[in-house]
């Protein structure tokens, strides 16, 4: 059993320690062509270096449907600028939906004179959205109180109702500072 043992982390050992291209050179071709053809080397363009670049761009996928205190519903078009390899919605484009849709359900409810502070994000990937559909997004405040807000998330897929991803938020809220 010991020898299973010693076997079993020296083969670990080896596997996470190749750092010569000698042993894999399929391997590593492979991820260097995947790498190039995700861009790695290429430069960011300029107009992407804007404030706020990123809140426009995918601010541009989201349609409002109805806003009411503590609640926001919208449609996402899932487009093939945020898709991944797999033609599904990209789970850090997901990711920053969900921050977005947060901050503006959290909105309806603090005052301006705060400010926000993102302290966790969570989300469950149940199924994925493919490239051209459109998903149901509900977002609604779970708890509001003096120092903290709490948001969830549904997205579900406007088609079907089907369930696709659940989120949750918690924000802390803080005082402007006035100087």
């Amino acid at each position: 059993m010991a020898s299973k043992a010693s076997s079993s982390a020296s083969q670990t050992q080896t596997l996470s320690s190749i750092s010569d291209q000698k042993e894999f050179p399929q391997h590593v071709s492979m991820t260097r062509t995947w790498l190039n053809k995700l861009g790695i080397d290429k430069p960011i363009p300029q107009s992407c270096e804007t404030r706020g670049f990123y809140s426009h761009f995918f601010g541009s996928f989201i349609k409002l449907n109805d806003i009411k205190r503590g609640r926001i519903s919208c449609t996402i078009a899932v487009k093939p600028q945020i898709i991944n390899a797999f033609g599904t919605l990209h789970g850090g484009s997901l990711l920053f939906l969900i921050e977005l849709l947060s901050i503006a359900c959290a909105r309806t409810v603090i005052a301006e004179d705060k400010e926000l502070f993102l302290g966790e994000i969570r989300a469950s990937y149940l199924s994925a959205a493919l490239n051209h559909s459109e998903v149901l997004a509900e977002a609604s405040v779970v708890k509001s109180g003096r120092n903290v807000t709490m948001v969830a998330l549904e997205f579900k897929l406007k088609k079907t109702g089907n369930l696709m991803y659940i989120a949750h938020t918690t924000f802390y809220n803080i005082p402007v500072a006035k100087l």
